[in-house]
């Protein structure tokens, strides 16, 4: 039975499914629900000038992301915490934040969406969740968007 349950938002479809699930999970084992969205300073300052209005315009669109997470649940009868957690330190990726805030909670669950990149996308975009299951001490649930699967040859997009 899981009584913690962690998850890790980004406002995208895949995102919101996992963050349903984890309402669901919650509500069916009377867990307590955090939700964490991450701002990724380090990215955004080697991607742009990192001004005091630019971090600041980033950590409003996180709360508003968290705002949006925490009205879902509380639809769905489940009173949930929100979190931002940032990237501070250089080499201090995503994946590290949450895996932290799972340690330090402590969570025993880790719900979080995967995209399901590969090839040259996931070399060049890396995956958070790859990393969320390389370093978290708990069970890690993800989610992934079946609709937003790309087609192989040979099949239709959306098929198996």
């Amino acid at each position: 039975m899981y009584q913690r349950i962690l998850a890790a938002v980004d406002d995208s479809p895949t995102s919101d499914l996992a963050l349903q699930e984890a309402i669901g999970l919650a509500k069916d084992q009377h867990a307590k629900l955090r939700i964490v969205y991450v701002v990724d300073k380090i990215a955004i300052y080697n991607s742009t000038q990192l001004s005091p209005e630019v971090e600041k315009t980033w950590i409003d669109i996180g709360h508003g992301i968290l705002d949006k997470a925490q009205r879902s649940a509380r639809l769905a009868g489940i009173d949930a915490e929100v979190k931002l957690l940032e990237t501070e330190v250089h080499g201090e990726r995503m994946a590290e934040a949450i895996v932290a805030e799972a340690s330090a909670w402590p969570a025993d669950l880790v719900v979080a969406g995967t995209h399901g990149r590969t090839g040259l996308d996931h070399l060049l975009m890396g995956s958070v969740a790859e990393g969320i299951v390389r370093g978290c001490p708990v069970p890690i649930l993800l989610v992934r968007n079946r609709q937003l699967k790309t087609a192989h040859p040979g099949t239709s997009a959306g098929q198996p």
